[in-house]
């Protein structure tokens, strides 16, 4: 059972390095469940998804990526088809000029506009309206219907978001925009748009690792989220050590007493010699191994304190490819993410 069978729109954030954008494809994986359609979004420009799943640039247009997670407890008798994970590259100049065809007819003229460089200007002294025209095509791939002909209808979006610093700014698009447009079509599209940003149709998942400033970054954005009245979702711990030593020998590690002689022992019966320093060295790292995780620890703690649902990913050694997204989905799915 999903935490968020009723959400359409998942928006994941997470400060820089904490692996957002992996945690971004592996939850489209994760709920591309037999059956489902599910769309997978960027706006930051970097062709994070292209590399991810290690596919040509996409364009802006909506391309088939991958099946989603194959579900154990599904029908076997093949009559459900496997899930579906589709991906789309957001350009907002790109996104500009589908809006103006769409709400000026400007079409060729657009175009020209595009030549000029008009529309790099306009997108850069405002970024509000940026903001909106990005915003606006996620929008607009969530709200999809049976009357949109020819067009995919998404039972989720997943939004690879910018940053969790700018992220209220990003989808508080109505206000962005209050000293710029206080009537008009843009005016009015951002303010149904914050309709489905404030409603339990979405969610603002944010990412973090057990360190004090991704810590500390996470919390100021839920609070930042939560004054902007938009909906706070989990949050996903990512890049997790392995813990395998007990509470009694990381405390061992840290005072200093770990048993010198039985580590040599263990050494020699498993047929390494024991050369000058290498004890020292093991223990020298068994100690910076046990003050990581007595920090990784206390920042546990605090997340858990935040009040919200809370989930874990391992860190995978050699680096994320597409089977490790899978193993990370299969993670997501197992604590309920999805």
């Amino acid at each position: 059972m999903s935490d968020w069978g009723n959400v359409r729109l998942h928006v994941v954030t997470g400060k820089g390095g904490t692996g957002k954008s992996t945690v971004a494809s592996a939850l489209a994986l994760a709920l591309a469940t037999p059956g489902k359609n599910v769309l997978l979004c960027e706006v930051e420009g970097r062709q994070g998804i292209a590399r991810m799943f290690d596919v040509d640039p996409l364009p802006y247009q909506e391309r088939r990526l991958t099946t989603g997670l194959p579900d154990d407890s599904a029908d076997g008798g093949g009559r459900v088809p496997a899930g579906r994970v589709h991906a789309l590259h957001i350009d907002a100049e790109a996104a500009l000029l589908e809006y103006l065809s769409m709400y000026y007819r400007l079409g060729r003229a657009g175009k020209a506009l595009d030549r000029f460089g008009v529309i790099e200007f306009a997108t850069t002294i405002a970024p509000g309206v940026r903001d909106v025209l990005l915003t606006g095509k996620v929008y607009e791939a969530v709200q999809r219907n049976s009357r949109n002909k020819g067009a995919i209808e998404y039972d989720a979006v997943v939004l690879d978001a910018p940053p969790t610093g700018r992220i209220t700014q990003f989808l508080n698009v109505s206000n962005e925009l209050a000293g710029l447009a206080k009537v008009g079509p843009i005016k009015s599209q951002s303010d149904t748009m914050m309709t489905l940003f404030r409603s339990p149709r979405t969610a603002v998942h944010l990412v973090t690792v057990l360190e004090e400033m991704p810590v500390q970054e996470t919390a100021d954005g839920i609070a930042e989220l939560r004054s902007a009245r938009l909906p706070v979702g989990g949050v996903i711990v990512n890049q997790v050590r392995p813990q395998d030593l007990s509470s009694d020998e990381l405390a061992a590690a840290r005072a200093g007493t770990l048993d010198r002689d039985r580590i040599e022992r263990d050494l020699a019966d498993g047929g390494i010699e024991v050369a000058p320093g290498l004890v020292d060295g093991l223990l020298a790292e068994a100690a910076d191994h046990a003050e990581r995780r007595a920090l990784e620890d206390s920042q546990r703690d605090i997340v858990a304190g935040l009040g919200v649902p809370s989930y874990e990913l391992p860190r995978i050694a050699g680096g994320i490819d597409l089977g490790g997204l899978y193993e990370l989905a299969a993670l997501l799915r197992e604590q309920g993410m999805a």
